[in-house]
């Protein structure tokens, strides 16, 4: 049983704080990337990823 006279104390609400505005994205086109080619490789952290444009016109990242 709790006691009357030490009431539960709860943390404020999440909607009494403003909501954080994340950092803008860096948005690059897909032309300046594969001029045109149809695939191109990309490295990170020493590994080689193949990023390539479908039949469809879709993205496919591979390892």
């Amino acid at each position: 049983m709790k006691n009357p006279s030490n009431p539960v104390r709860l943390s404020p609400s999440t909607a009494d704080t403003p909501p954080e505005i994340p950092p803008a994205r860096q948005r690059v086109n897909s032309r300046l990337l594969f001029g045109n080619q149809n695939e191109i490789v990309i490295e990170h952290q020493g590994d080689e990823y193949r990023l390539r444009i479908t039949s469809n016109g879709k993205l496919i990242l591979t390892k």
